[in-house]
């Protein structure tokens, strides 16, 4: 069987965020694994003048995004030093801070609403899945949807 000893979690707050967070944490508890959290905050297209605020928009997502990160690290018992939120292509930032972190398996939900590749487990997943150095575990979401 395998152990890992550091699984990342990474999530984009969508619904069924609460049923892949469960079946993370429970695998991370069952292993004796260390977890973390991580939200992935997307830069804004900066055209023009239309777009001069859009520095104050993404710090107010950023900040928004660590009080959600906070609520779920809360509730799973996860260290502040071991949330993250990052700014950037989400299948970047997520592999990035995989290595820098030392994870040996990623946690990413599956929404699998593009494409023809992609509809087996999302662009993010799929992206995640072919370029993280480290195992991957997706989970599906679809139709699950729980409330906190």
């Amino acid at each position: 069987m395998l152990k890992y000893k550091h699984i990342l979690l990474a999530t984009d707050f969508s619904e069924g965020t609460v049923h892949v967070i469960n079946e993370a944490h429970a695998l991370a508890k069952q292993m004796g694994a260390k977890f973390s959290l991580l939200h992935v905050v997307e830069p804004l297209p900066g055209y023009g003048y239309a777009f001069i605020g859009s520095a104050e928009i993404e710090l107010q997502l950023i900040d928004e995004s660590k009080k959600q990160l906070a609520k779920l690290g809360k509730k799973h018992s996860v260290a502040k030093k071991n949330q993250f939120v990052e700014i950037g292509p989400p299948k970047a930032e997520i592999t990035r801070v995989a290595e820098e972190k030392g994870v040996d398996l990623i946690v990413v939900g599956s929404h699998g609403r593009h494409g023809f590749v992609e509809n087996l487990l999302g662009s993010t997943a799929n992206a995640v899945v072919h370029h993280a150095k480290c195992d991957v575990l997706t989970v599906k979401i679809n139709g699950v949807v729980e409330k906190e």
